[in-house]
């Protein structure tokens, strides 16, 4: 679905027909895929600069777990991990950075040290006040489903759109255009590993709500059900593969660990796609 998100300092993003790669910085030490390996300011910031210059058109950042069974840390621990990190990367990079919280306070923070983009993985449904913190600063808001419990009976769609429906109506009242929003179907957050292959299967259908979608099947657990990998790493063929998919299925955002081979794998779909863009 083509559109523009406004970014706060007056730029704007182009979400148009090649998804846009958002890559990923953990800064904490017990993320499922590379927990510590990006602990310290100096390693996240080289490692954001990296997926910058690897093609990110968006470097997530996170200092906080959402894996099963992860430990829950405090608002200040989590802008003690991120707030140096944006400060400095936003220094090096001329990307948009988005800040990985469901804290308004953390959001806020974040947005004030140079995120342009809130990315929330509970829809505003958490802290409600992270919509009125977008609001304020003209962020986009990337509004993600997700669940406590996992439970196998559910009809997942059902379940995913009513859960995001809520999240736009919370976003939108606290004053975030529509045209701001970005919804996720948060796949691997408490779903089974056949929702969340059924969600990418048929992502289209989020098309429904009118908003840009995200999707973020990298190094998922889903997928090493599937390859048998069992080291989150190891899993960049499968990243791809999902991803590819819900880029048939109008994913407009893909958000991936491993940027430069996802760039490419998307740059070689839009020219099968369309090989009158392609030099003879």
């Amino acid at each position: 679905m083509p559109a523009t998100l406004a970014l706060p300092d007056g730029r704007s993003l182009a979400l148009d027909a090649l998804p846009l790669v958002m890559g990923i910085v953990n800064v904490t030490p017990d993320s499922f895929s590379d927990g510590g390996l990006l602990a310290s300011t100096e390693a996240a910031v080289a490692h954001g600069a990296r997926l910058a210059a690897e093609g990110a058109a968006i470097v997530d950042i996170g200092g906080k777990s959402t894996r099963p069974g992860h430990a829950a840390v405090d608002a200040a621990t989590e802008m003690a991990r991120v707030l140096p990190v944006i400060a400095a990367l936003k220094a090096r990079v001329d990307v948009p950075i988005s800040i990985d919280s469901y804290k308004a306070e953390v959001a806020e923070a974040a947005l004030a040290a140079g995120a342009g983009i809130v990315n929330d993985v509970w829809g505003a449904q958490r802290d409600p006040r992270i919509a009125a913190v977008a609001a304020h600063a003209g962020a986009p808001i990337i509004l993600m489903h997700n669940r406590e419990t996992v439970d196998a009976t559910l009809d997942i769609f059902d379940e995913v759109l009513r859960f995001l429906e809520r999240s736009i109506a919370i976003a939108m009242q606290a004053g975030v255009p529509h045209s701001q929003i970005v919804v996720d179907p948060g796949i691997g957050f408490g779903k089974t590993a056949r929702q969340n292959l059924d969600l990418i299967r048929h992502l289209d259908r989020l098309g429904a709500l009118g908003c840009p979608v995200l999707l973020g099947a990298s190094r998922k657990s889903t997928l090493g059900r599937i390859t048998g990998r069992t080291v989150p790493a190891e899993r960049l063929a499968a990243s791809i593969a999902a991803h590819l998919y819900g880029a048939s299925r109008g994913a407009a955002i893909i958000r991936a660990h491993d940027v430069a081979p996802h760039v490419d794998a998307l740059k070689t779909w839009a020219a099968i796609e369309d090989s009158t863009k392609v030099d003879p």
